[in-house]
Order: C-alpha cells, then sequence, then structure tokens
C-alpha cells in the first residue's frame, strides 16, 4: 500500500492540478497547508508578511478548498507550523511513500522542498508546474538564458500554443484513517469585493467572460477605481484559486466567438508579464530580494522612517499617493496604474530602499504574488529587468491625466492630512511624547 502527500501552496483548488493528478496512483492519500506563524510577525523591513486583509481571503479560499476536496473524497489538513517541520511530522507519521507539489517560484517554499528532499532520499518527490501558462520544457531557451528583457521574452512565447488545461478530479484516493482538522480564527473585517476560494474564482470568470468587458479593456484599464476597470483576476491567481491555462483557455475562446481586439489581446498581454516575471524569480532566486537586485546597481537610496510611516499611511504631500495607499489599506487592493506610481514616488520622490516598498505591498496585497510583486518593484527601482534603468513617473502629470476631476483624490481623502516631509532628523524619528510632570 502507497501514501502519498500533497502539500498545497499557491494552487488551492482541484482544477487543472496536474502534480495532484499523479496522485491518483496510491492507496492513500494526505492533504496539507501549511500556515507558518513567520508570517504573522515583523520582519527585517518593517513589515508582515500576511496582513489582515491577506489573510482573509486566505482564509476564505482554504475554506473553499475544504469543501471541494469533501466532495472528492478528502479532507484538508492545516497545519500551524513551518512547511519543514509539519511536512516531516506527516511523512513519520503516516510513513509517507510520495510527496508532490506544484511548482513555486518562492525562495522560502523551495527551501523547505530541498529540505525535505535531503531528509529523506528514500522517497519519491513530484514538482509539476501550475502556477504558469508554460512549462519549462515549452520554453525555447533553458532557464539560466532568460531574456534579460519583457520584449525579448515576449516574442519568443507569444506565438506559442497554449497547454489545455486539467479538469478537476471527480474522486481522490481517501485519507490514512480519521484525520482531525484544525480550525482556523478568521479576521473580522469589513466585506470585501473580493471573496476567495475557487468558487468565486470560477463565477467570476464567467461572469466577466458574458459581458462586454474584455472587448473594452484596453480602454479602462489605466482608471484608477472601480470593479469593472481590470479584470479583477489577480487575487485568485495569486493563490491559485484560479488556473492561468484555465483563464488563457477562456480568454482565446472569447476571442473566437465574440470578438478578437485590441482589448483582448491586452489581457494576454498582461498575462505575459506575468508569465515574464514568473520565470524571472525561478532563475534569479533569492536576488529578487536584494538591495541592488540581479543587476548589482549602485543605489544612494537608503531608510528614512519618517517618510517611510507617512508613506504607508498616505501621508505624503502628494495626494494622488496618499489616496492610493489610503485605498490599498482599506481594502486590500490597488489598481495597476496606483501601484506604478505609488512605487516610484516611494523611490524616486521618497528615496527610500525599494524593498520596504516591496515588503509593505507584501503585507496589504490580497492578490500578492512573490515574483509579480519583488520582480516589479526591482523593475521601478532600476535594479531589475527595466533595460532603461527605472521608471520614474511625474506625480502632478499622472493625477492630471488619471484624475482630472479629482474624484478619486476625494474619495480617498488623498487630500486630507497633508503635513510636510521631513519634520526631523531621521535619527530622531518618531518624535517621544513629553515627560508626564
Amino acid at each position: 500500500m502507497t501514501t502519498g502527500l500533497f502539500w498545497f501552496t499557491n494552487d488551492l483548488r482541484l482544477q487543472d492540478q496536474p502534480a495532484l493528478w499523479k496522485m491518483q496512483s496510491v492507496d492513500k492519500l494526505i492533504c496539507v497547508f501549511c500556515l507558518d506563524p513567520q508570517w504573522f510577525r515583523p520582519n527585517g523591513l518593517n513589515a508582515k508578511a500576511m496582513g489582515e486583509r491577506r489573510f482573509q481571503f486566505l482564509v476564505e479560499s482554504l475554506k473553499d478548498l475544504q469543501q471541494q476536496l469533501q466532495h472528492a473524497g478528502q479532507v484538508l489538513i492545516i497545519k500551524q507550523q513551518t512547511p519543514h517541520l509539519a511536512l516531516t511530522e506527516l511523512i513519520n507519521k503516516y510513513n509517507v511513500d510520495i510527496i508532490a507539489r506544484s511548482q513555486h517560484a518562492g525562495v522560502y517554499e523551495n527551501r523547505h522542498w530541498k529540505l525535505l528532499q535531503q531528509q529523506f532520499p528514500d522517497r519519491k518527490f513530484i514538482t509539476e508546474p501550475s502556477h504558469t501558462l508554460f512549462s519549462a520544457d515549452d520554453l525555447s531557451f533553458q532557464l539560466n538564458q532568460l531574456p534579460t528583457s519583457f520584449t525579448q521574452f515576449r516574442k519568443q512565447v507569444e506565438d506559442l500554443a497554449l497547454p489545455r488545461p486539467m479538469s478537476s478530479p471527480q474522486q481522490l484516493p481517501p485519507p490514512p484513517g480519521p484525520i482531525a482538522i484544525d480550525e482556523i480564527n478568521q479576521p473580522v473585517l469589513e466585506p470585501s469585493k473580493f471573496t476567495g476560494g475557487e468558487t468565486a474564482a470560477l463565477k467570476h470568470i464567467n461572469d466577466y467572460f458574458s459581458t462586454d468587458l474584455p472587448a473594452n479593456y484596453k480602454t479602462v484599464r489605466n482608471e484608477l477605481d472601480g470593479w469593472t476597470n481590470s479584470t479583477k483576476f489577480s487575487p485568485w491567481l495569486a493563490l491559485g484559486c484560479l488556473s492561468v491555462r484555465h483563464l488563457a483557455a477562456r480568454l482565446k475562446n472569447y476571442e473566437q466567438t465574440n470578438v478578437s481586439n485590441d482589448s483582448t489581446y491586452w489581457i494576454y498581454f498582461e498575462l505575459l508579464w506575468r508569465e515574464y516575471f514568473q520565470w524571472y524569480a525561478h532563475c534569479y532566486g533569492a536576488r529578487l530580494f536584494r538591495f541592488n537586485g540581479i543587476k548589482n546597481s549602485k543605489s544612494r537610496r537608503c531608510y528614512y522612517p519618517e517618510r517611510y510611516q507617512k508613506w504607508c499611511n498616505g501621508n505624503t504631500p502628494y495626494p494622488l499617493v496618499n489616496a492610493c495607499m489610503k485605498q490599498l489599506n482599506a481594502t486590500g487592493y490597488m489598481s495597476n496604474r496606483g501601484r506604478q506610481i505609488v512605487a516610484s514616488c516611494f523611490v524616486h520622490e521618497l528615496n527610500l530602499d525599494w524593498r520596504f516598498g516591496a515588503a509593505y505591498f507584501e503585507q496589504q496585497l490580497i492578490d500578492y504574488d512573490v515574483a509579480a510583486n519583488w520582480g516589479n518593484w526591482q523593475y521601478i527601482a532600476g535594479v531589475g529587468a527595466d533595460p532603461r534603468g527605472g521608471r520614474q513617473f511625474n506625480i502632478e502629470k499622472q493625477t492630471r491625466q488619471y484624475d482630472p476631476e479629482g474624484e478619486f483624490i476625494r474619495h480617498w481623502q488623498g487630500d486630507i492630512d497633508i503635513i510636510p516631509l521631513d519634520s526631523v532628523d531621521a535619527a530622531d524619528w518618531p518624535i517621544m511624547p513629553p515627560p508626564k510632570k
């Protein structure tokens, strides 16, 4: 009798799961997700890996996955431990023969995976791609020869045939006996427009492609607010509640049955940007998080605590930046245009170390994806894939172009609480209250 273990990470769905399909041959199967306590502790970049909004979306996604697995005869074990410790305990307790997971771009996840492979050299380990459009075998280049710019990458992959997404398994091998399921305390927050989980993801994709929104995407994609100004697939893509291959297949079907134009092409163009950063993260590994980036570029930017805190809270001298940050803090979401503007401000106007901004995004964004987030921040900071050495946005021009009437700024109160950027020397901040007499 063979026992298998499937480690869920950023693939919280049953549809289009090649590694999970390969576990159909085992007699008993354990499905597990590791909720690492370290995610909720402050790191060296003044942020936590998991903020409240992001955690809310994750919990919703896990609960939906539990329901999907129950329909397939399985249960989801949620271990509140580091992956290496949790998986080691399960492998030993149930004498697991085969361990499987989806390919992951994260250094942290890959480190734990390698530790397990070293610890259990006599076990079989399976890794299959599920977070990218293509597999490494589909690409015309070796990973260490990844094109140095997105444009070069796009030209090589744009016309590749898209792999067909796999269906969901109707039945999975049963677990090895009764397994207790840990309860997760979900944060009590204001309702969000986004609901986590594969069920909500598939509903959204059906709703979106039943409208003319895809045919008009390019004309509204730079708007700063509103539900219909972008596709809004990113939160579900980030946690893998939605397969990017399934999304691409639905897009191509829409083009064949409805309309194919610049807007529908631009949706695919954005998916290719996402694809580039996935392979970028696989290629460069830990260099994704280095101050000097992948180019070992020199930078004179540093860390000003007061400026950083004002940026986080939306109290900078720039009303548009403030509005975007308040939107992020309230909802866990921000438009792509807004992200570029606030990141440019962080790096070029506030002269701050880009990694602190990337870490704050990691904490706050419900659609946080390690590759897209850190890759884009490197791009803005000029230490990544941008051949022009970084992107600086003129905030006044951006305000005139994308919020000419000031509606977005007024809605998010970006013009309130504007205070001077620096009130004291960085070494003296924060100012302590006077001693009580």
